[in-house]
């Protein structure tokens, strides 16, 4: 069985001009034909005001491996990642495990923690505090390209 998926590179957030918001659709979006009466923009958005939290401890990380794609994150996704936030049991997170870099759901049993894979493939990794292993931080949003 396999064991993780790692971080690829970690990235400083870097604030977007003042300028840069885009067109935003508040009417639902269809999968089937789309209504001509919802052909309009309702109001714009920020994607630095709907994905940052706290801008000084926010970071983007590539992901490299499949451990979390039964979880929404892919191969080459990029999480945004709040150090500010404490992890809660359920939450997905950066984890610092054996020096390495980790992307796991972190789930609390008492004083253990233990970081899960969302991939039957890989192995459930039992944080250990005493060796140097931690919790980095919170991912909060993953963005992903499809083309």
């Amino acid at each position: 069985m396999k064991e993780k998926t790692t971080v690829i590179s970690i990235m400083g957030y870097q604030e977007s001009p003042p300028d840069s918001s885009y067109p935003l659709f508040l009417s639902g979006v269809s999968a089937g034909f789309p209504s001509p009466a919802e052909d309009y923009i309702d109001k714009r958005l920020s994607l630095d005001e709907y994905l940052i939290q706290n801008k000084t401890a926010t970071f983007f990380v590539q992901v490299s491996g499949t451990s979390m794609v039964n979880a929404g994150i892919s191969d080459g996704s990029l999480v945004v990642v709040d150090r500010s936030l404490k992890a809660q049991s359920g939450d997905i997170v950066v984890a610092i495990v054996n020096n390495e870099f980790l992307i796991k759901r972190i789930e609390m049993r008492g004083s253990e923690c233990y970081l899960h894979a969302e991939n039957e493939n890989y192995v459930t990794v039992r944080l250990n505090e005493n060796s140097g292993d931690c919790i980095w931080g919170v991912v909060t949003s993953c963005i992903q390209k499809f083309r």
